[in-house]
């Protein structure tokens, strides 16, 4: 094989095709984790800044979640198919085009999203009037949002760059590009916000500007790893004919993906309008009880980044042996993990009420929350595991299908009809149960898959 089409060994990098299966898994997900644990703490500080301003600056900030949301969930659906295409190349081998994918990805990331902003920016007042915004809030949100759309295309640089080095087996560098870009947000926020020395007190815009020169930094970063130290992309254009193969490639698992992340935000706005109508108690409850749940699930969602790659290449490498260990071992470590989740935050129900809330009634619901739905944070981290592995053989529509099953035919009926016999108890009670039903028709399903395609090659499968 000729020295371009190899890929320089790193050390920051594990054999996804002979290492063994669980120290593999391990070794590619706690580096995410602590990437994921920075971004989150640093995020959280962004919002408590932005808080500072006064009520209708964070007013105004939280009327651009949907929009900004849904380009995010476009970008990380991307990377999923993009990470699982590299993946399988990988494992084949075939190095070549595996660079063609993850050039061809950040070309077709940075396309799109660029369309899709600047749609956005010429829409502002009409999009954000139809999401219930007030005259009041649109210059608010025109300081945030302009910056925003701006920078959005450099979004490419955590969110595909990240998505190639994890198919490569490397997760250390990007939870290492997630925390630093991060950190640098969290440091520049209170100086564009507030002001230091020779810098103007910019307000809300000072948070956009901050998150734009975090993301310049993430792009920068990820595009001198890719070219520089591990060879992962080509710094000249590809041809064309060979770009669409390699679009067609990553859209056909991208955009099913992206559809399935976009459903959940609209699944989270039904839910929400359930709970509304017992009351703001109750809405405060459950929004404090959402946030404990992306804590609680923390090392699901590190997998859900983490699994795919290792079955994408040995998928590839037709070692389908190693892609059902792989599966078993991460559910099987998963339940254990969320049943010690579950202990902990029911021990300490009574605690972390306290903290959110002074108030008798808010703090009851919050403990009836950690009391009934933490205990299906197992079972929805198989149904989340197990979408990420059909996305990684490449069957990207049964994830999508099964995102569609889990949300409107299991979780949100069954929630509805427990809370109109038991209230917002029985809702909790049938979201549960929801995840019951779904865990054991995803499992069911991928065994299934997993038997036909053992007795199948990668090429007649796909």
């Amino acid at each position: 094989m000729t020295k371009t089409n190899t890929v320089t060994p790193n050390k920051k990098r594990v054999n996804l095709l002979e290492d063994p299966v669980a120290n593999t898994l391990k070794r590619m997900t706690i580096p995410m984790i602590y990437g994921m644990v920075l971004l989150m703490t640093f995020n959280l500080i962004d919002t408590f800044f932005v808080g500072l301003l006064g009520t209708q600056p964070l007013a105004a900030i939280s009327f651009t979640f949907p929009v900004t949301f849904t380009v995010i969930s476009l970008t990380i659906g991307l990377g999923i198919g993009t990470s699982a295409v590299i993946a399988k190349y990988l494992g084949k081998k075939d190095t070549k085009s595996a660079k063609n994918a993850a050039t061809a990805a950040l070309y077709l990331a940075a396309i799109i999203v660029a369309c899709l902003s600047t749609v956005g920016y010429f829409i502002t007042d009409p999009l954000f009037t139809l999401l219930g915004a007030q005259p009041s809030l649109l210059p608010l949100i025109h300081e945030y949002m302009d910056i925003w759309y701006i920078g959005s295309v450099c979004l490419i640089g955590p969110m595909i760059g990240n998505a190639v080095l994890r198919a490569s087996g490397d997760t250390k560098t990007p939870s290492m590009i997630m925390g630093s870009a991060g950190l640098i947000n969290a440091i520049l926020d209170p100086i564009f916000i507030f002001g230091f020395g020779p810098i103007p007190a910019m307000g809300i815009q000072g948070a956009a500007i901050a998150t734009l020169i975090s993301w310049i930094f993430g792009l920068g970063f990820v595009l001198y790893i890719l070219t520089k130290k591990h060879d992962l992309i080509h710094t000249t254009m590809l041809p064309i004919k060979e770009l669409i193969v390699a679009c067609k490639d990553i859209l056909k698992i991208g955009l099913p993906a992206a559809s399935a992340n976009m459903l959940t935000p609209l699944a989270a706005a039904i839910m929400t309008a359930i709970v509304a109508s017992y009351g703001e108690a109750a809405v405060a409850a459950f929004g404090v009880g959402s946030r404990l749940e992306s804590i609680a699930c923390l090392i699901v969602l590190a997998l859900s980044m983490t699994l795919p790659p290792f079955i994408s290449q040995n998928f590839g490498a037709g070692q389908l042996h190693r892609v059902e260990t792989a599966y078993k071992v991460a559910i099987k470590f998963i339940l254990v993990w969320q049943i010690v989740i579950y202990i902990i935050l029911a021990l300490c129900a009574n605690w972390i009420a306290s903290v959110f809330t002074k108030e008798t009634e808010v703090a009851d619901l919050i403990k009836l929350f950690i009391w009934i739905l933490p205990l299906g944070y197992g079972l929805q981290g198989i149904i989340i595991l197990t979408n990420s592995s059909f996305n990684a053989l490449h069957k990207p529509m049964i994830a999508l299908g099964l995102s569609v099953i889990r949300l409107f035919v299991c979780y949100l009926p069954l929630a509805y009809v427990g809370s109109l016999f038991y209230g917002l108890a029985g809702l909790f009670a049938g979201a549960l149960l929801g995840n019951v039903l779904m865990a054991m028709i995803s499992y069911r399903l991928f065994s299934k898959e997993f038997i036909h395609n053992e007795s199948a090659s990668p090429e007649q499968v796909v």
